[in-house]
């Protein structure tokens, strides 16, 4: 067989799989996913979380931000299979419609949304500034989202939302 012939050689077309171990939203998961399949695949298509939005594929627009083992990550640039054994919020968990969380509460008070795409990144990254900030400046609400895009709303209400939100916090 000359370099050039392929005749004998059979590609394998079946990527490999394994299994993960996971906490999702307080639920323990197991999962079959492919070695190279994305965090953010998994989530939408494994597990039907669909809060969870593919945009950029980059990590430049927040869209597919979630919390793993208590850090947000943009699910996009994290293989599943380096998620095994982890405990994984995502914006699904936070809240119920008939119980929002308190951050989802001050979004929807304040208009902190339009169409709803970046969500997940705004919430995530409010929840992490309220934590460690309790009382941020506007400034610092926008270096807290500064990894997130939204083509809707124009951030004002986005910052409205996330002061009223550590102000509630604050208060409690």
């Amino acid at each position: 067989m000359s370099m050039l012939d392929t005749t004998d050689v059979t590609p394998d077309s079946t990527p490999p799989r394994r299994l993960l171990n996971l906490t999702v939203n307080g639920q323990r998961r197991t999962v079959e996913c492919e070695d190279r399949q994305l965090l953010v695949t998994l989530v939408r298509e494994e597990l039907n979380l669909k809060g969870t939005h593919v945009g950029c594929l980059n990590g430049d627009c927040g869209a597919c931000t979630l919390e793993c083992d208590g850090k947000i990550v943009k699910s996009c640039l994290m293989l599943a299979a380096s998620a095994d054994g982890s405990e994984i919020v995502t914006v699904d968990g936070l809240g119920t419609p008939e119980e929002l969380a308190p951050i989802q509460e001050a979004f929807w008070n304040e208009d902190g949304f339009q169409c709803g795409f970046c969500l997940p990144g705004h919430l995530f990254a409010a929840r992490d500034l309220i934590a460690t900030n309790p009382d941020p400046t506007d400034d610092e609400i926008r270096q807290a989202i500064a990894g997130n895009l939204c083509r809707c709303t124009g951030y004002q209400s986005i910052v409205n939302s996330i002061r009223v939100a550590a102000a509630q916090a604050r208060a409690e």
